[in-house]
């Protein structure tokens, strides 16, 4: 019995939904202090503006890279504290899923995954500039996907006139049948 389970998994088991990490690197990390050593000697609270795009790419058929790219910009009176970029990226595999759900996955597992270790990288390079420590807030990457799916709605919307007499919304690269 137990060879029978096994030979219906070896032949079927080609069709089952399949999502693996890979691989997590930093891709990239980049720390600025253009106005050291004179913005140590600044009294004021620094402003803080933080900026995050989530990137990727097909690299094979089933295997997908997904970026979360975060920019932090310090400023005391106008002058930059520190700039610090980071792009933790991670290699995934997905075979078997369906199309409708690959962008979800890769748009908002995917950057969810990810994000931590990114956290960690930004926080550590904001340790090394000797200013006090920023700890990025979490991130509903749903959220961030939901906002960028109604913007894509949005720009084909204004680019077909007042959008389709159907009322529907193709999504990128989608053909009306």
């Amino acid at each position: 019995m137990a060879d029978q389970d096994q030979n219906t998994q070896q032949e079927g088991g080609n069709d089952a939904p399949s999502f693996n990490l890979q691989r997590v690197y930093l891709k990239d990390l980049s720390l600025e202090m253009p106005n050291a050593p004179h913005v140590f000697l600044e009294q004021e609270a620094p402003q803080v503006e933080v900026s995050i795009t989530v990137g990727g790419q097909r690299l094979a058929e089933t295997v997908f890279e997904t970026t979360v790219t975060v920019t932090v910009t310090t400023r005391i009176n106008d002058k930059v504290v520190y700039l610090v970029e980071g792009t933790q990226a991670g290699i995934f595999e997905a075979a078997n899923i369906p199309e409708e759900q690959l962008d979800p996955l890769l748009g908002i597992v995917c950057p969810t995954m990810l994000y931590p270790y990114l956290r960690a990288n930004i926080a550590d390079a904001i340790t090394r500039t000797s200013m006090p420590p920023l700890h990025l807030t979490e991130v509903n990457f749903q959220a961030l996907y939901e906002q960028r799916i109604a913007e894509l709605q949005q720009q084909q919307a204004a680019a077909n006139g007042n959008g389709s007499d159907s009322g529907i919304i193709l999504p990128p690269g989608a053909t009306r049948q």
